[in-house]
């Protein structure tokens, strides 16, 4: 249970260095397909870095924080399958994985970075007006549809096939 914590922990660490280098750094358009059609219509495309390397310091940090996912994946699955994990523990992994990672997002990326701290809007100021009004961040239905019916219907799916299929 400890190392799922842990797991969990590095997993929203490296979501939020994912999200600072396309913030950021790398400030491609493209790269906010999750934002609202409203903020995505906004968002004016950046020619011109932020600094000179910014968008190499930005995916190089994407890379890395990409490589933390695939290690915090593969350390679940690999030790799960060492420790002779059934089912439900796989299960139970899986779904404290994604959980805790889905409520930070819920609560840490949209309702303190978007909406307290403004941290979106400082780097792209264009999307204020799309953003006003707003008392939550994204799509509270889409998150907790995530929440409560995609990730652990995706967590009974891998369990499945690290129990069945592969053992």
């Amino acid at each position: 249970m400890i190392l799922t914590i842990f797991l969990s922990l590095v997993f929203c660490v490296a979501i939020t260095l994912m999200m600072f280098s396309a913030v950021a750094f790398i400030q491609d358009k493209k790269l906010f397909s999750s934002a609202p059609k409203e903020v995505q219509q906004a968002i004016l495309p950046r020619e011109k870095e932020l600094f000179y390397g910014a968008r190499a310091i930005g995916y190089l940090l994407m890379s890395f924080s990409f490589l933390m996912i695939v290690g915090v994946v593969a350390i679940a699955i690999l030790d799960g399958l060492k420790s002779g994990f059934s089912f439900w523990q796989f299960f139970t992994r899986f779904v404290i994985m994604l959980s805790v990672y889905k409520i930070y997002d819920m609560i840490f990326f949209d309702y303190f970075l978007l909406m307290k701290f403004r941290f979106f809007q400082f780097y792209f100021p264009e999307v204020e007006s799309a953003m006003t009004g707003r008392k939550y961040g994204f799509n509270i239905v889409s998150q907790l549809l995530k929440l409560f019916v995609i990730f652990p219907a995706v967590s009974a799916l891998a369990a499945w096939i690290f129990t069945a299929v592969i053992l």
